[in-house]
């Protein structure tokens, strides 16, 4: 065991990220020996759109979670592969809606069945009666409630 499991719930953060990143790596990998130009951070953007057809940046932000500079400068990455294109909304001229573009949409098709396997191996990797994705959801429930940083002030201010 090294330093940052022996501090316990003290580097939740630094080996969530390590985990993320380690998941984020092997997906690029199996993107990759099924010979498709796919990187793991697209993922949360493009898997919207393919069940909304639409959304406006601050929708498509508020479905993945993420700020929305993170989320513009992704959708600007997108759009310069071509993935996504945006129109202005009809009922809202100030708005712009994203949507797949046909190559998105042909890429969301050739890539389904790598979600697929992918979904499979990671049930097979959770599946060890700790309940992950219960966790997970349990906790952002909690910050969502009240934020990591505002529970941990109350707890400075009552000692």
């Amino acid at each position: 065991m090294n330093v940052i499991n022996e501090a316990g719930v003290l580097a939740l953060s630094t080996r969530l990220q390590r985990l993320s990143d380690q998941l984020r790596r092997d997906g690029a990998l199996i993107y990759k020996s099924f010979d498709i130009e796919f990187e793991p951070k697209w993922f949360p953007i493009i898997f919207v759109l393919a069940q909304k057809e639409f959304l406006s940046v601050v929708q498509i932000a508020g479905e993945i979670g993420y700020t929305h500079p993170s989320t513009i400068s992704m959708l600007k990455e997108l759009e310069k592969k071509g993935l996504v294109t945006s129109k202005k909304d009809k009922l809202d001229e100030r708005r712009r809606l994203v949507l797949l573009t046909t190559k998105g949409i042909g890429l969301v098709g050739q890539i389904q069945p790598v979600w697929e396997l992918i979904s499979s191996v990671l049930e097979e990797i959770s599946d060890n009666g700790n309940h992950l994705l219960k966790a997970i959801e349990e906790v952002e429930a909690k910050i969502n409630d009240q934020t990591f940083y505002q529970r941990a002030l109350k707890q400075k201010n009552s000692k």
